[in-house]
């Protein structure tokens, strides 16, 4: 089988696939795996391109709600990580900061010293309402679903956790409406205290792209219920983002995959009506027997398919999904000399700069991580790494056609990356004093680097009006995963996309058999518990 493209989605699906017995092959353009998520290094600084929060790296084998931790497991490869648990909020206001830590009382505190008392109860009651969701939520990993009729067979392995839950018995026939809706369905019943709803808001933002009126319910409920059970961390990769996308294409090659950088697809190789391999650019064709998966967008999955090769209506239908804009990056080297200890000055920090205009706005919320206040590897000695950026809040526009080359395109990046010193200079006042190596993306940066159209987030669906491509497509022989198939965006989910597609490939008896590993690896550690505490 192929894979197109090494993001997460792709490489998960790859590894799963490998580790199943298929010869795989992911064929990438870049020379970097990784996708979105992939790092890069320069003057002795390591730089995330991307993603940088994460948790449920370091539970205990079979244990993760998080996809990407459950896909390690299956192909025993391990991730060292760094632990911290609490990031800093910077909001407009008369109280200026808020410190969201990993931990349910401590959150609920913090609501309680900035939003007040009848926020905290309001907080409570729609809690209280997550418990259940969330049990459900939890009950199937990712590694039961599948795209196809056997889903039912494979899902129904954990009917009675799903039973016992309790949601099937509190919300009956609305069940299914409730889990495939937007998160406000349930915010709503409970929540009217304005500074809550907006820091609501802000979570789904952080998460999806969007407000919780367009986040499906299950993200959200599963992300707090991850975040505030007890002795919850959050999880910084030793080495970066880079450091778990190595131990994917170290699983594809151990079980005799192949991750072949520097090769881009050019399109689709279709025979009899099939998807059978890739063209590569330069005359080579890679075929595939069994499949051919697409981790690229939805959008640049549908150029990389020949004429005909699927109905035009399908092909609009893909094509006019809606889409969130993209990025502005700032990747900052700086002088760390004379301030605050890495455990004060803190990895994480997020930006609002007016509640009014809406988290969702243009340019309005702004991303921080300081990665080297955890692993100092990632600069020299006296010095930080810094990730600034905007996502899902750059608009296309401005930067559609420029060269960028030109110095046009220059004063825009220098005009447009502003707000991000900006935001930066709320936790470092001096830092453009201190500044070392500095590199400014753009949504064409975006474009170029990770091959994403307009250099978007991802995929704008809104829950509950429009349901995510799954991992079966229009063209026989094609499946698709990343961030425009279900269960949608962010590491857990592109991961989610992956293994759900490698379910969908494997026949029944491999699938089963695979649950029946991530089973007896769940056993195992909750048996190695009991013992400790025992």
């Amino acid at each position: 089988m192929v894979v197109i493209g090494s993001g997460v989605g792709g490489l998960c699906c790859a590894a799963v696939c490998a580790w199943q017995g298929f010869n795989v092959c992911v064929v990438e353009s870049h020379t970097i795996a990784g996708g979105c998520a992939h790092s890069f290094e320069r003057n002795g600084f390591t730089f995330d391109s991307g993603p940088s929060f994460y948790a449920g790296l370091q539970d205990a084998p079979g244990t993760s709600g998080n996809a990407l931790k459950q896909v390690l497991d299956l192909v025993g490869e391990s991730l060292p990580c760094v632990s911290y648990d609490k990031w800093t909020c910077h909001f407009p206001g008369e109280k200026k900061t808020m410190t969201i830590q990993a931990n349910r009382e401590a959150y609920r505190n913090a609501i309680g010293e900035w939003a007040g008392p009848q926020a905290v109860r309001e907080w409570d009651a729609l809690e209280k309402e997550m418990g259940p969701l969330a049990k459900f939520a939890a009950a199937a990993p990712f590694g039961a679903m599948r795209s196809d009729l056997f889903a039912g067979l494979t899902m129904g392995r954990y009917g009675k956790d799903l039973v016992e839950a309790g949601v099937l018995q509190r919300y009956g026939p609305a069940t299914g409406k409730l889990l495939n809706g937007p998160f406000s369905t349930v915010v709503d019943r409970h929540v009217k205290d304005a500074k809550l709803r907006n820091l609501i808001d802000l979570e789904c933002f952080v998460l999806s792209g969007m407000l919780a009126k367009e986040t499906l319910t299950p993200e959200m409920v599963f992300m707090y219920n991850e975040r505030n059970k007890p002795g919850a961390v959050l999880d910084y990769p030793v080495g970066g983002s880079q450091a778990y996308v190595d131990a994917l294409v170290r699983a594809v090659r151990k079980f005799g995959g192949r991750v072949c950088l520097g090769q881009h697809v050019e399109s689709v190789a279709v025979e009899g009506g099939k998807a059978v391999g890739v063209d590569l650019r330069g005359g080579k064709t890679v075929r595939a027997r069994v499949a051919t998966v697409s981790n690229a967008s939805v959008w640049d999955t549908q150029r990389l398919l020949p004429s005909g090769s699927v109905p035009e209506a399908k092909r609009r239908e893909a094509e006019s999904l809606p889409m969130l804009d993209s990025f502005m990056h700032l990747h900052l080297g700086f002088d760390a000399e004379g301030l605050p200890p890495p455990d004060e000055l803190g990895i994480h920090h997020l930006v609002v700069n007016d509640w009014d205009r809406g988290v969702d706005s243009e340019r309005n919320v702004i991303n921080i991580s300081i990665p080297s206040c955890l692993d100092p590897s990632l600069a020299p000695a006296g010095s930080h790494t810094a990730h600034v950026y905007t996502a899902a809040n750059e608009p296309w526009a401005p930067w559609e056609g420029l060269d960028r080359r030109s110095e046009e395109y220059a004063a825009l990046k220098e005009e447009r990356s502003q707000v991000l010193w900006e935001a930066l200079e709320n936790v470092i006042p001096d830092v453009r004093q201190r500044e070392q190596v500095k590199l400014v993306g753009t949504p064409l940066t975006h474009k170029r680097f990770v091959r994403r159209e307009r250099g978007t987030y991802g995929a704008a669906l809104v829950a509950g009006e429009q349901a995510w491509p799954t991992a079966k497509t229009a063209l026989p022989g094609l499946f698709a995963c990343g961030d425009s198939t279900f269960p949608g965006i962010g590491v857990p989910a592109a991961a989610g996309s992956g293994l759900v597609a490698a379910n969908t490939i494997c026949s029944l008896p491999k699938h089963l058999a695979m649950l029946d590993a991530l089973d007896a690896l769940k056993g195992a550690s909750l048996s190695g518990e009991a013992k400790q505490r025992s």
